[in-house]
């Protein structure tokens, strides 16, 4: 198993690109940036510099993920997603000088484990996306989303529980706390507004 990077891409020499990884049309991987095993950036997709990727990541077409994101294993970044990484963005200064790199500090966003971020979802600066958490399409996240959580709208709000399969969780009838997997009968334990899976 190789690399595939299509022609009109630009992957910068200091990147590094695990097998099987595939980057495709007008994509850019930016220096020093780091993507796993078996990974897919789509047409258009933006990886800034330094920014680390695991592996079996899918970035779909057009998504921008700045730097210094973190992304864990199997994470998907649905088509035209943002992750954000400024608080307080500026062209320029008070006083109308342009600002230069040296000017403000990057705030990476991190996407752990197994979450999906939907089409033209945003991530503000710094906040963080918890494990096999789910992220609707349009959502804007300015606040850390649990593990486990659906959230939608615009500011993202939890509006329910996800479980591996993606697939949101039913409460079991007669037990307050335990949700349950339609697709895969995997049970979750609610406790103080986290979610926990069972063994």
């Amino acid at each position: 198993m190789s690399v595939r990077i299509q022609p009109t891409s630009q992957v910068d020499e200091s990147a590094r690109l695990g097998e099987g990884t595939t980057i495709w049309d007008l994509a850019q991987i930016r220096e020093k940036a780091t993507l796993g095993r078996g990974c897919v950036v789509g047409r258009g997709a933006y990886v800034g510099p330094g920014v680390r990727i695991g592996d079996h990541v899918k970035l779909q077409n057009h998504a921008l993920v700045y730097e210094p994101a973190v992304l864990g294993d199997g994470v998907f970044i649905g088509p035209a997603a943002v992750l954000t990484n400024d608080f307080y963005p500026r062209a320029v200064d008070p006083d109308g000088t342009l600002k230069r790199a040296g000017d403000w500090e990057a705030a990476g966003v991190v996407v752990a484990e197994g979450a999906s971020l939907g089409a033209r979802s945003v991530c503000v600066a710094g906040v963080r996306v918890g494990r096999w958490a789910l992220v609707a399409a349009g959502a804007v996240v300015s606040r850390d989303v649990p593990d486990f959580a659906l959230v939608a709208g615009v500011p993202a709000r939890r509006i329910g529980w996800v479980g591996r399969a993606g697939v949101r969780l039913v409460e079991r009838d007669g037990e307050p706390g335990t949700w349950e997997c339609p697709r895969t009968g995997a049970l979750h334990d609610e406790r103080n507004g986290a979610l926990t899976e069972r063994n």
